[in-house]
């Protein structure tokens, strides 16, 4: 998986299409990423010794990582991401737009 925490990203697909937000978690087991203010979901809870009120929490719900797109931090688009190998071996995730590095 090439999207990390802390990475920007666009949502390409889905109820929350257009939306960008950055990667709060990844879970690489099951192929998905939480993305800060995406894929809400509201969840009713009754009254208990934590929340007196109870009613209904909004939380974010994970969404599947191929719904996703890396935004470049250097050109500020949504971008396929790429992979090269530095001088010194390590390897680094590339933008496929404009050959840019991306932060690891």
């Amino acid at each position: 998986m090439r999207i990390k925490k802390g990475d920007e990203v666009e949502v390409i697909a889905g109820k929350d299409i257009g939306k960008r937000g950055e990667v709060l978690n990844v879970d690489r087991e099951k192929d998905r990423v939480m993305v800060e203010g995406i894929n809400i979901v509201h969840r009713h809870t009754q009254p208990s010794r934590q929340n007196q009120q109870g009613g209904i929490v909004e939380n974010e719900a994970p969404i599947h990582v191929s719904n996703v797109q890396l935004i470049c931090p250097s050109c500020g688009e949504k971008t396929r991401i790429g992979a090269d190998f530095m001088d010194d071996g390590t390897k680094v995730r590339v933008c496929k737009k404009c050959n840019e590095i991306i932060r690891e």
